[in-house]
């Protein structure tokens, strides 16, 4: 997608593929402009001979001459309606090809964002990301509501020049001294033009991008009382794009009058050199009415160029910043693989699995997370995944939903090769649920179901009731007044930390996956009710889920069948708990350290517990 080459040919390019999108759109736009410019010169041609053959003998005296005024008259209508109706059909179509355009792009960014993986997400901010689908979209888009106008035009400057060299030649080149100048104008323009509108553009994405993280911080703001830093680092970022903003504005203010004020320009030397040529007898009074008449209304025309080239720069630098993200490397390739059909859970396997990112900021570079790793899981097995923070544990289930793909060896499940299956098989069988939830302001169903109610193939409200038992949110969900229908605020608001994640564990058991994955999912759940849900998966049926979870309670690493110490982005020991306890120091120091803080967080669940039962009272 992305542009090269010369400016000139970049926009040539960026315009030819707008129109090309949407062609049908275009010809009718740039048709009506075209009839635009062949009755705004048929007005001309209509004045020159109202005055010539109507006007001034009626002033002389002439009867037969003040008997035709109606005739001028019903053809100057005829021509200002046709001209009126051309206007409207021009303006409309536009405005389709403009309104097409934004959607396609927005549309492209959107399928761009959810393709690629969450590795090139964690590298560009949010902001910047929404940005792109709204300042830089309506940028990259601002040129196409001009260009039919201008595009069509060119017949009415054809037909006024040729018309020019039929009444007079030296008329003619009077009038056309305006066309180099406006080139000079429009070189110098676009020289100051494209680097301030690229700084505004990229300034726009970082006042988008602080914003967008005052609102998600909003909590902690409040709660550390920081608000003021908040305000002072917004207010710098959006002077700054003030700044940049009134850069732009100086530069155009400068190019559009230039670009206006040339029609009447050439017009006063269409009229001087008219004079000089009636004054010959070399032309009519007519012909210098026409001229002149015909020059002051290629303003409009030339107003539209001026529009054209006035939305070119921001225009590329919009385009060029849509395209890097259309562009972007990293997108997940998909084979045709199928999954065997089967009621138990799947079979998980690590060969030589290695893990290398490309580290920004202050130490570039690229770091290795995972190496060397080889590891089974046999399908239906409970795995708890243990280590030290930055062990890799995280980076290592997420392999499992196929967030990203790992840098070297395979990961494979039920023996096929993650990347040989096809897309949406993944989700049909794995279920990763994280530590930081997100909740949909929208119903409990909604949220759980991730579907419209009714919609073919959504889960049945009996469903929904058996993944919230399994979870243990069952008894909350029946004590709202609208039950399933309840509406959760923002974010789930109004539901407490524990609360959330219980609800996405119910999100995923609703899909009844073949593999569970749990990255430390239950961390702001109280240990006894992370115990009853641990104990739920298993009502389920011994072999129908395979559970691998990142755990930092002993209580739960103990439940599972196998424990993988995970160290420095590699498997140190893999085992039951007791025989790691025996064997494994490493092991047994963390196991120790797990304890002291599974304690404490039982200690705060207590507490938080008791917020739980005064927030379902206030409710």
């Amino acid at each position: 997608m992305m542009l090269t080459g010369s400016r000139t040919r970049r926009s040539l390019v960026l315009m030819w593929r707008g129109m090309r999108a949407h062609p049908g759109t275009y010809v009718l736009a740039v048709t009506a402009s075209a009839l635009f410019g062949a009755m705004t010169v048929g007005v001309s041609r209509a004045v020159g001979w109202a005055t010539d053959a109507v006007v001034v003998p009626a002033i002389a005296g002439d009867e037969a001459a003040r008997d035709r005024i109606w005739l001028a008259g019903v053809v100057l209508g005829a021509v200002a309606l046709t001209l009126a109706l051309s206007v409207a059909g021009r303006r409309m179509w536009a405005g389709y090809g403009f309104s097409d355009n934004i959607a396609d792009h927005r549309s492209a960014l959107t399928t761009q964002y959810l393709r690629l993986p969450v590795s090139w997400h964690r590298a560009h901010p949010a902001g910047q990301l929404l940005n792109h689908t709204t300042s830089d979209a309506e940028a990259a888009n601002g040129v196409f509501n001009p260009l039919p106008f201008a595009l069509g035009v060119v017949v009415m400057i054809v037909t006024a020049v040729v018309m020019l060299f039929s009444i007079d030649p030296w008329l003619a080149l009077a009038a056309l001294v305006i066309f180099p100048v406006t080139v000079v104008a429009n070189t110098i323009y676009q020289r100051y033009m494209s680097p301030a509108v690229t700084r505004a553009q990229q300034l726009r994405g970082d006042v988008a991008d602080v914003a967008h993280e005052s609102f998600e911080a909003a909590l902690l703001v409040k709660a550390l009382g920081t608000e003021g830093r908040e305000e002072a680092r917004f207010a710098a970022t959006a002077g700054d794009l003030r700044a940049a903003n009134v850069r732009v504005g100086v530069v155009r203010a400068i190019f559009d009058p230039v670009i206006q004020n040339l029609p009447a320009i050439g017009t006063l030397v269409v009229l001087a050199v008219g004079t000089w040529r009636a004054g010959s007898g070399d032309v009519a009074a007519g012909d210098v009415v026409s001229a002149a008449y015909l020059l002051t209304m290629m303003t409009v025309p030339l107003m539209a160029f001026g529009w054209v080239l006035g939305e070119l720069p921001r225009a590329l630098v919009g385009y060029d910043r849509i395209s890097e993200v259309v562009d972007a490397d990293g997108e997940l390739a998909y084979g045709t693989g199928r999954l065997p059909a089967s009621d138990g859970g799947l079979g998980v396997r690590f060969e030589r699995v290695g893990v290398d990112v490309e580290v920004t900021g202050l130490e570039r570079g690229t770091r290795t997370l995972l190496e060397g790793v080889d590891l089974e899981v046999p399908a239906g097995a409970t795995v708890a995944v243990v280590g030290p923070t930055g062990a890799g544990k995280t980076t290592l289930v997420s392999l499992l939903a196929r967030l990203s793909d790992p840098t070297r060896g395979r990961v494979l499940l039920d023996g096929t090769d993650a990347r040989e299956l096809a897309a949406g098989e993944i989700p049909a069988h794995v279920a990763l649920v994280t530590q930081s939830t997100f909740v949909f302001e929208d119903s409990v169903r909604a949220n759980v179901t991730l579907a419209d109610r009714g919609e073919d193939g959504s889960p049945s409200d009996d469903e929904v009731w058996e993944a919230l038992r399994l979870a243990r949110l069952d008894d909350t969900i029946r004590a709202y007044p609208d039950g399933l229908d309840a509406p959760l605020g923002e974010r789930g608001a109004n539901l407490s930390g524990g609360q959330r994640q219980r609800l996405a564990i119910a999100r995923a058991l609703v899909r009844r996956p073949r593999l569970l994955v749990l990255d430390d999912a239950t961390s702001a759940v109280d240990p006894r009710v992370e115990q009853a849900i641990l104990h739920g998966l298993a009502e389920q049926g011994s072999g129908a889920t395979t559970v691998i979870m990142v755990a930092y309670r002993m209580s739960s690493v103990a439940l599972a069948d196998t424990v993988v110490h995970l160290d420095d982005g590699g498997v140190v020991d893999v085992g039951p708990h007791e025989e790691l306890m025996a064997r494994d120091p490493g092991y047994r120091e963390l196991a120790t350290a797990y304890q002291a803080e599974a304690e404490r967080r039982e200690r705060a669940g207590d507490e938080t517990d008791r917020d739980d039962e005064l927030q379902e009272v206030a409710r």
